[in-house]
């Protein structure tokens, strides 16, 4: 027990298969406990489902057939999961402005305060500007999540590139680069791991401001369905909506980090 709060403990083999899921582990057992006290004091209550009542839940979402034909859980997925990647593409964008904003002096004055001052405008105060300018359809969306994200991300990757050692830039003066290749051929592919960890710890941030535009504006989606059966008190669709959009969350997390530790290896040493 006192290895434990050793620094250089080595967890065996064991610990690192058990430890990881005992969190989990309890937190289903505390529910399970939950769900099982409130139904023998009321066997209908809705608000702490069973768990077979949950898997109910999935069943009817997942492979039950509602009145237009669809499975609504799959079309909800699909719908959510291209807004998701649309606004990923635009926010990635915001790597490029951030390393030119960092390399070139005229570009960070140009850039760099308009891009402060909106990194601290709220977006969800954005919306109903946003629905007045773009209307209810797809691009209010998906610009909701690309100003809540991109000016994070641009000004990370403006700061990890302006900390980057200046003798390394003169090195590859002196052998002859020029400014660009200097940009986009040292100072890039020093900083991108470090840049895509960043966007990794701002899916949350995305998959928040998705869920918030499609909860006010959608027919579809995994946002806009857990906010129509709440009406209806029916949590036993919305736990395994939210353990559903977790999971697809979790799961972009896991690639970009297994992508990162495979890609750039150099890191782990």
């Amino acid at each position: 027990m006192i290895s434990v709060f050793k620094i250089n403990a080595r967890p065996g083999r064991f610990a690192c298969f058990v430890l990881p899921w005992v969190l989990f582990v309890v937190c289903f057992l505390l529910y399970t406990r939950a769900s099982f006290v409130r139904h023998q004091e009321n066997p209908r209550d809705k608000l702490v489902p069973t768990v077979t009542q949950l898997i109910d839940g999935v069943k009817r979402s997942a492979f039950e057939e509602d009145r237009k034909g669809d499975l609504r859980l799959w079309v909800d997925s699909w719908a959510s999961t291209k807004r998701f990647f649309i606004a990923l593409i635009i926010i990635s964008l915001g790597i490029l402005i951030g390393l030119n904003m960092g390399a070139f002096p005229y570009l960070e004055l140009f850039f760099y305060r308009f891009f402060l001052f909106f990194d601290k405008v709220p977006a969800l105060a954005l919306l109903p500007i946003l629905f007045i300018t773009f209307g209810l359809g797809e691009v209010s969306k998906v610009a909701l999540i690309v100003i809540g994200v991109m000016p994070t991300i641009v000004l990370d990757t403006f700061l990890r590139a302006k900390e980057f050692p200046r003798e390394l830039n003169i090195k590859a003066m002196t052998l002859g680069a020029s400014h660009f290749e200097i940009l986009y051929r040292v100072i890039l592919p020093n900083i991108f791991p470090k840049v895509l960890d960043t966007l990794r710890l701002n899916l949350k941030a995305v998959v928040l401001f998705l869920i918030a535009g499609e909860s006010l504006a959608a027919t579809a989606g995994l946002g806009y369905r857990i906010f129509v059966v709440r009406r209806y008190l029916a949590m036993d669709i919305i736990i395994p909506y939210v353990i559903w959009i977790s999971l697809l969350a979790f799961s972009a997390d896991f690639l970009l980090r297994y992508w990162i530790r495979h890609k750039y290896q150099w890191l782990n040493k």
